[in-house]
């Protein structure tokens, strides 16, 4: 008979907090396999922190939203965006899944260049686009969405220059009834001003104008805001009709659809609050099935989603380091991970599972990084049970920006493995090393050399 951990007795204040619908949590099932594998073995081939992606979650994810769209509308285009999660690896599951590339940066563009993706199946976003990228955007035929007058001239410049007719959209932002509104990028569809930029686009007449385009922001938990966003872009599409006798080929309704997990201070769970696919492609395509196009004039959809598509396909797996007392009495759990790589945990509420077998009892607990920072905190208050050193954690939801915004700030960044469809590890980052940081930094000869 295996012995059982010792739990040493406390007293300690009852707190119950926020319960919600279902009461407080009951639901503390050990997570010890990740498609197959299991938890400590990841971590004792890869080492800890170590990130998880599970491409058949991936490849389901997109295959869902197709169905939702698709079903709906003819003409759907989604194109992967880079920003949030650019492991080549991960970008190119969505590739092969018929995906275009969506960038918001010179590096983005390379890297969507270098993974595969032609240059007319990128589409180029952002407000901070360098004369060099625009050229090279150009170029290769990429769909341009421009983000204020400034870029619109230079664009109009390098056509002359050029001699050719780049591809280009404005992007517009607008009132869709969520505050605070997205209005520092892009053209204001209220005051005018999207109207201002399509006239000098369409009346210099060296541009094509392609399409119209809107981010209306996110973590987006209210569909009917995509569907007002869609009915005014139509409506643009319609005027452009009507006073230049041309068809707007796409409309892009960007991303922002929020994934599963949980906001901090939310009452309910994410799972019980965020919007399904299926909401989102009801209200964005009944608006663009009714604005008045007729069956042969029907602009492609496109669709940036990321977040939606990823969060749920990630892992993180740690180590615990220590346990200690603070002086409220609370249970303090420090980890081998923190905000450092966990960006995430400073918006949500992550769902956290021990990686093996414990006893009936829990307790709330504060969940700490390893960071010398007071605000390097995973979680502010977690019920697990109790883990000791080397014990195992699985944190959940994590695909989207945490391996795009990490930081390498006093630990070095850990490996991501990508799970296979056979249940097959394989490395797609390597784990950070002294020697990966230094060989960017360059030593003045007059500092080489000191006496202590």
């Amino acid at each position: 008979m295996k012995k059982l951990q010792y739990e040493r007795p406390v007293i300690q204040r009852l707190n119950t907090g926020v319960m919600n619908k279902f009461g407080k949590k009951t639901e503390y099932a050990p997570v010890t396999h990740i498609d197959g594998n299991p938890v400590k073995e990841l971590i004792s081939n890869f080492g800890s922190p170590l990130f998880v992606i599970s491409e058949s979650i991936l490849r389901q994810n997109m295959k869902n939203a197709l169905r939702a769209f698709k079903t709906r509308y003819p003409k759907v285009q989604f194109a992967w965006s880079y920003k949030t999660n650019y492991n080549s690896a991960v970008c190119n599951v969505f590739h092969q899944e018929g995906s275009w590339g969506e960038v918001v940066s010179g590096f983005e563009y390379e890297k969507a260049l270098k993974n595969g993706v032609p240059g007319n199946k990128i589409i180029f976003n952002g407000p901070d686009k360098t004369e060099e990228e625009l050229k090279k955007a150009i170029n290769n035929g990429s769909m341009i969405h421009i983000d204020h007058l400034d870029e619109l001239y230079m664009i109009k410049e390098l056509a002359g220059e050029m001699s050719k007719r780049p591809r280009v959209a404005i992007r517009v932002n607008m009132d869709t009834g969520i505050y605070p509104m997205w209005d520092r990028f892009g053209f204001n569809y209220e005051s005018g001003q999207a109207w201002d930029a399509i006239n000098k686009i369409l009346l210099n007449d060296n541009m094509d104008l392609v399409g119209l385009h809107s981010h209306i922001g996110t973590f987006m938990l209210a569909p009917s805001a995509y569907g007002i966003a869609a009915a005014k872009l139509c409506d643009l599409a319609m005027g452009i009709k009507k006073k230049f006798k041309k068809n707007i080929q796409y409309i892009d309704m960007g991303g922002g659809f929020a994934s599963k997990n949980t906001l901090k201070g939310s009452y309910l769970q994410g799972m019980d609050t965020t919007p399904s696919f299926d909401q989102f492609a009801e209200a964005i395509t009944t608006s663009i099935l009714n604005a008045g196009f007729t069956e042969q004039e029907l602009p492609l959809l496109i669709l940036e989603t990321g977040r939606a598509l990823i969060d749920d396909a990630g892992y993180l797996l740690g180590t615990v380091i220590s346990n200690k007392r603070l002086s409220d009495g609370r249970r303090a759990t420090i980890m081998d991970f923190g905000v450092n790589v966990l960006f995430t945990s400073f918006w949500y509420d992550h769902k956290i599972s021990p990686a093996q077998e414990f006893s009936p009892y829990t307790e709330d607990a504060v969940l700490y990084g390893p960071l010398c920072m007071n605000i390097d905190v995973v979680r502010e208050n977690v019920t697990l049970p109790p883990l000791k050193r080397n014990d195992h954690v699985v944190v959940h939801t994590v695909g989207a920006y945490n391996m795009t915004q990490w930081m390498q700030f006093i630990a070095l960044r850990p490996a991501i493995v990508m799970i296979d469809m056979d249940e097959k590890p394989h490395l797609i980052r390597k784990r950070e090393t002294l020697e990966s940081i230094d060989s960017h930094e360059l030593m003045p000869k007059y500092l080489e050399k000191f006496k202590i």
